[in-house]
């Protein structure tokens, strides 16, 4: 039996193919870029697909959400495109222990809005600006590899704050801008058995994806999600007879009252 972690990238795969400043930067598409770099970075410890927007189901029919330890979602221009069926599909495989890793726009995506129970909205401005992400959880698994305090984006669409999720479990990374603006860039959750890491950086008209910073976050992120712990899901059921009862015993060891 393979002991790889086996990923799914999803990508809408919308700006690639309209706007030829994104074709530029990701001719394949950001998920195809994102695969390589995890291809790279991980090798043959990880098993990795791709699924797209126009793909029958999204590219995330049961059989392959069933196969999938960690999915990565992208989304920007057609969050409002995914059927609200699958959305469904992904929760219910984050609540039995799927990870998910949802980048930059996907904040406003079906699937992490719904996980969160909040609107995730925030304040933008795409100008260009420079990104110091600064490291605030040095010790996390996610940060692992990154060799200072913190790693600059020289051109990055602004996410400021308030951003409205609930508080996470932990807060990785905390970016500044250059308009003065402060944003929890990446932050984790659990949500049933699955985690999630939300990563900030990412807008399609920047080259983010091929940072090696961000590369070596993403693989950190793909095996912190990873699916851990016990086998045991709490799925509601009636239980009319114990499972295993405990025998009891009512004969008390003499040695427990012996005078000392």
């Amino acid at each position: 039996m393979s002991n790889r972690v086996r990923v799914t990238i999803w990508n809408e795969f919308v700006h690639e193919r309209l706007v030829p400043q994104v074709a530029a930067i990701y001719p394949q598409g950001i998920h195809a870029t994102i695969a390589a770099a995890l291809r790279e970075a991980l090798g043959d410890t990880v098993e990795l697909r791709t699924a797209t927007l126009d793909q029958p189901e999204h590219g995330l029919d049961p059989a392959t959400l069933d196969a999938t330890d960690v999915l990565l979602w992208w989304g920007h221009a057609a969050h409002d495109r995914v059927d609200d069926s699958v959305v469904e599909r992904v929760q219910r495989r984050v609540w039995e222990g799927m990870g998910l890793i949802a980048l930059h726009s996907a904040h406003n995506s079906k699937i992490f809005r719904r996980l969160m129970g909040t609107s995730c909205m925030l304040r933008w401005r795409e100008a260009g600006e420079r990104e110091r992400l600064w490291v605030v959880d040095p010790s996390h698994p996610i940060a692992e590899g990154l060799t200072s305090e913190f790693f600059e984006l020289r051109h990055t669409e602004m996410y400021g704050e308030f951003f409205d999720i609930p508080p996470p479990d932990e807060i990785i990374f905390i970016s500044w801008f250059e308009g003065g603006e402060v944003f929890r860039s990446g932050c984790t959750f659990r949500r049933g058995k699955g985690k999630i890491f939300y990563f900030r950086p990412g807008h399609e008209t920047f080259p983010i994806y091929h940072d090696p910073n961000v590369q070596r976050v993403l693989a950190n992120g793909v095996g912190w999600a990873a699916p851990s712990g016990a086998a045991y899901f709490g799925k509601g059921r009636n239980i009319a007879e114990p499972l295993s009862p405990i025998e009891s015993s009512h004969v008390v060891d003499p040695s427990l009252h012996k005078p000392k």
